[in-house]
């Protein structure tokens, strides 16, 4: 029996199809963190990126992203080890820490429902995009949940 390539690879190892097929399409990077400055803590929010379509839970221009959202971090084998941001659900952060995937993701249920029926999709969890709102608005949308696992729910048959 072969491994699948998320158990048999390193994300440096994995094509390009297999790598855009580790994003499960939570949308729980997309959403706005803030950074305490005097400790480096990294706090998310609830307020999606400009780029983020709120029906989809992707990006409106995944291609163009990093050119008109400046601080949009692209993944990458090297990056991905480097970002304490990176939600506990993420593939690939659970791929770098040679963790397997949950029953929820795609590659694993056959289906991309299950992203949403396991409560892991930020899919109706947003207050909006970031351009409704002011910085100062923008702290007190500061949340927990895009960091930790949903509370256990039967996979759907």
């Amino acid at each position: 029996m072969t491994k699948p390539f998320w158990r048999a690879k390193s994300l440096a190892e994995m094509s390009a199809s297999e790598w855009e097929s580790l994003c499960d399409g939570c949308g729980r990077c997309c959403l706005v963190k803030l950074e305490d400055e005097d400790t480096g803590e990294i706090y998310a929010t609830d307020i999606a990126c400009r780029l983020f379509d709120e029906g989809t839970c992707r990006c409106r221009d995944y291609e163009n992203r990093s050119q008109i959202v400046t601080d949009c971090v692209r993944l990458t084998p090297e990056v991905v080890p480097t970002l304490n941001w990176l939600p506990v659900t993420c593939a690939y952060r659970l791929v770098h820490e040679k963790k397997d995937l949950p029953w929820w993701h795609p590659l694993v249920s056959g289906r991309a429902e299950t992203v949403v029926d396991a409560g892991i999709s930020v899919l109706g969890k947003t207050a909006g995009l970031e351009t409704e709102f002011t910085e100062s608005e923008t702290i007190g949308h500061i949340v927990r949940w895009p960091n930790r696992w949903p509370k256990a729910r039967k996979p759907k048959v």
